[in-house]
């Protein structure tokens, strides 16, 4: 098993789930803290890297399309602090970041994870009912219709239509984006009966906000409904490579679990370590 606990969360890996916990400092995002531990099955996973900075830097987990729906709702526009696949480390634990890194990847090599795109998302997407606030309006939904609710920043148009309610078979998409420069962020339904969009501050399936980077707890709205609409059809993937015998990926595995010891103990140095493992996944690979 690989971990590492910072404060900005601890993500923990056994070798077939990643179980990502938010820190419990006050600074971490609200979006973090409201969808709570994340479990995301190593079939999901895409690559894993650790990007350093000069104060430290993250841990990046990147999904495969369709895996996720709050991936696919955000579409790659959600960034630190909120997003929840990125986990802050300070620079004293750079090393253990980039050795659960390394634990990762190789486990990915090691089964051969598909890398095309899902055909059914993998994680369920945050439960309901849930809401967000930001800006103009408040979002509900409960699994089956969508609400808008406007506060007082809202334009004299919507304030003058009142609240907005649809079923979520009317919804044809989803549209999430930060707010950026002198931009709206926006969170936008697009209804199957509607027209061209109109401009956030009059449309009135749209909450926007002036403000707030991420709009608080919006993406995890946009990724509930996304959740729970039809998912397009996709190309057929492509076919599996041959199957490697479960006792050749179990002896593997064991391997890397006894050299990352012996790299921990200092019996290996860094070359040494990162030459047998290349070995070992290649012998794997070759069989």
């Amino acid at each position: 098993m690989a971990e590492i606990a910072v404060a900005d969360g601890s993500w923990t890996f056994n070798g077939e789930f990643l179980r990502i916990v938010p820190g419990s400092d006050k600074d971490v995002h609200e979006l973090r803290r409201t969808l709570g531990e994340l479990i995301v099955p190593l079939e999901a996973v895409a690559s894993v890297t650790f990007e350093p900075s000069r104060k430290g830097g993250h841990v990046r987990l990147r999904l495969r399309k369709g895996a996720d729906p709050l991936s696919d709702a955000v579409a790659g526009l959600l960034g630190p602090p909120a997003d929840p696949y990125r986990l802050a480390v300070p620079k004293s634990r750079a090393g253990a970041a980039e050795y659960f890194a390394d634990e990762v990847r190789d486990t990915l090599l090691v089964y051969q994870t598909p890398t095309a795109a899902c055909e059914d998302y993998l994680l369920p997407g945050p439960s309901v009912p849930i809401s967000a606030t930001a800006g103009d309006g408040t979002a509900l939904f409960d699994g089956e219709r969508v609400r808008l609710e406007w506060t007082g920043f809202a334009s004299s148009e919507k304030e003058k239509a009142g609240p907005q309610e649809f079923p979520l078979s009317d919804v044809a998409g989803v549209e999430w984006k930060p707010q950026s420069g002198m931009g709206y962020g926006t969170l936008r339904f697009r209804l199957k009966a509607d027209g061209p969009a109109l401009s956030p501050q009059k449309d009135l399936r749209c909450v926007s906000w002036g403000i707030q980077r991420y709009g608080g707890a919006t993406a995890l709205v946009a990724a509930a409904v996304v959740a729970r609409l039809p998912r397009a059809s996709e190309l057929p993937p492509p076919p599996p490579p041959p199957p490697v015998s479960d006792d050749v990926h179990d002896a593997v595995l064991r391997r890397l679990a006894e050299l990352g010891e012996l790299h921990r103990s200092g019996v290996l140095t860094d070359e040494e370590f990162a030459a047998a493992k290349q070995a070992m996944i290649r012998r794997l690979q070759e069989s």
